[in-house]
């Protein structure tokens, strides 16, 4: 569809070239100052640290005349606050199809994609999209968002609150909640849950589901991994049917492992650090048996799951930047309700 479509900008290598000399400045100024709870766009910090997200904005919803107080705020200079307004208005863009272009058109609104500097500048301008109740937490990963309310004692309120006050700065900082395409979770570990309210946005219902894929995560009610892992291992044996195909053609084996590295176990250890510690021996059993079969048709060892687990485990502790959320069942702690919306 047309929608699906995003222009790329092809700039001069000059302009690429000053984009990253911006781009390193304006992370130097903002960087101490971003919400810890983006994950996108920084340094030692990736989808296996944000399982859980949904509402989807894009680079294109950027207003100039908003982004410039939110600059200010964050102390970066005039100067450059005045450079970052210039360089996002008046872009000129047109569509080429064959011998056929269409007419230019001067556009004001968004940042161009294919610049280094539009991932940070996206980040900039969403800074403030942020909960102000310590029960509610507000993850992103790029333009994506998750609202995930921890409720006390069957009070909704905090959490309903905040969905409402998100809303509102969608539609202050010109984003569009699409509701149809807007799920909610429910966790509740209780043997007789109560019925309760169905969640609205914009006076339509959020409709309630047992599980969701974000991604490359499923997330059940029950919170266990089985969908998620079943789903890895058929994908992860899906790709050693052309680790097969390979090998008939005498493919050297040091091609072989890197194929094996770039195509399955890429899938296998996609958010690893996630699910790997809350796997069952029966999974953990069907995961290793994929790796097996890889070695037997390459004819050499390959690395083990567990070796993979702690080697990103590790990884991302000397980073510093390992966050894993989780539910702790208390008796405080009835629910959690995880908000999915989307840009229409």
């Amino acid at each position: 569809m047309l929608v699906d479509y995003r222009p790329v900008a092809l700039t001069s290598v000059v302009m690429k070239s000053f984009d990253k000399l911006v781009l390193a400045y304006l992370k130097d100024i903002t960087g101490p100052l971003l919400d810890p709870l983006q994950f996108a766009y920084q340094a030692n910090r990736d989808v296996c640290e944000d399982p859980v997200c949904g509402l989807q904005f894009g680079l294109n919803t950027i207003i100039p005349n908003l982004l410039l107080p939110k600059l200010t705020q964050l102390c970066v200079p005039t100067s450059i606050c005045q450079w970052v307004t210039s360089f996002l208005t008046d872009w000129q863009q047109l569509v080429k199809l064959g011998k056929f272009s269409s007419s230019i058109r001067t556009i004001s609104t968004g940042a161009p994609q294919g610049s280094v500097l539009s991932p940070l500048l996206f980040s900039l301008y969403t800074n403030d999209c942020t909960s102000k109740d310590p029960s509610v937490k507000l993850l992103r990963f790029a333009d994506d968002t998750t609202v995930i309310g921890l409720i006390h004692d069957d009070d909704e309120s905090a959490y309903r609150q905040e969905v409402i006050d998100l809303a509102v700065w969608c539609s202050h900082n010109n984003l569009e909640l699409n509701t149809l395409k807007t799920v909610e979770l429910i966790v509740d570990f209780r043997r007789n849950p109560p019925a309760l309210t169905p969640l609205t946005i914009m006076d339509s219902t959020v409709t309630t589901v047992e599980t969701f894929r974000f991604l490359s995560n499923t997330i059940s009610q029950d919170l266990k991994r089985e969908i998620h892992i079943d789903s890895t291992v058929k994908k992860a044996q899906q790709r050693l049917y052309f680790l097969c195909q390979l090998r008939k053609f005498n493919l050297p084996q040091e091609l072989l492992k890197r194929f094996y590295y770039s195509i399955t176990e890429s899938v296998l250890c996609t958010s690893i650090t996630f699910w790997f510690s809350s796997a069952t021996k029966s999974d953990l059993r069907r995961l290793h048996q994929t790796v097996r079969t890889a070695e037997r048709i390459i004819g050499t060892t390959l690395p083990t799951l567990q070796e993979l687990y702690l080697s990103r485990v590790k990884k991302k502790r000397l980073g510093k930047s390992l966050w894993t959320p989780h539910i702790q069942h208390t008796p405080s702690l009835n629910c959690c309700h995880l908000v999915d919306a989307t840009e229409n």
